[in-house]
């Protein structure tokens, strides 16, 4: 009995996850799109950090 109600508690916290995970990845989708041209902005801002790091990188397993 103890282990039924920790198996159907178990299966409702997994259930709740992945509503929570629905909802989440729905907002963040919504939020893109409200947001694109910022969005596209942000990723164009950041190209250059990530060229960046990149050559430091290769620079780095140069060195060994």
């Amino acid at each position: 009995m103890a282990e039924e109600k920790k198996s159907v508690k178990a299966g409702i916290m997994t259930a709740l996850k992945i509503a929570l995970g629905i909802v989440l990845v729905i907002g963040g989708i919504w939020a893109i799109v409200i947001w694109r041209w910022d969005v596209l902005a942000l990723i164009r801002g950041s190209i250059g950090v990530v060229i960046l790091l990149a050559g430091a990188i290769c620079f780095a397993i140069a060195k060994e």
